[in-house]
C-alpha cells in the first residue's frame, strides 16, 4: 500500500510528464528537461524512502524530495512567466505541489522529533 505522499507525488509526476510532452511539442527542450527531471524526482525519493536502511537515511531521502520540489517550483514559475503554460495549468500544478512541500515539511518535522 502507498503512502499519501507517494500517491501524490505519483499523480503530480504523471502531470509533469504530460507538461514536458507538451513543452517537447512546441521546442522548450531545456527547460522542459529540467521539470521533468526535478518533477519526477519527488515521487521517486518519496518512493525510496519508504525503504530506507535507518530513520536518519528515511529523513535523508525526503530532504532531498523536499529540495526537488523546491527546483520544480522555481521552474513552473519559470515556465509560466515565460508564457509556456497557461494561467490554469500552473495553479494547478502548482497548487498539487504545495500540497506536496507541506506534506513533505510535517514528514520531515515529525520523524525529525522521533529521532531525539
Amino acid at each position: 500500500m502507498q503512502t499519501n505522499i507517494e500517491e501524490l507525488s505519483y499523480r503530480f509526476a504523471l502531470r509533469i510528464v504530460k507538461l514536458n510532452e507538451a513543452l517537447q511539442r512546441h521546442q522548450h527542450y531545456v527547460l522542459s528537461k529540467q521539470i521533468l527531471r526535478s518533477g519526477t524526482a519527488i515521487g521517486a525519493l518519496a518512493a525510496e524512502a519508504q525503504y530506507a536502511q535507518s530513520k536518519p537515511d528515511f529523513i535523508h531521502k525526503l530532504q532531498i524530495a523536499l529540495k526537488e520540489a523546491n527546483e520544480t517550483r522555481y521552474w513552473l514559475r519559470l515556465l509560466y512567466d515565460s508564457n509556456y503554460v497557461e494561467e490554469d495549468v500552473f495553479y494547478s500544478l502548482l497548487s498539487e505541489l504545495e500540497s506536496i512541500i507541506r506534506i513533505l515539511t510535517r514528514i520531515i518535522n515529525t520523524s525529525k522529533k522521533r529521532l531525539k
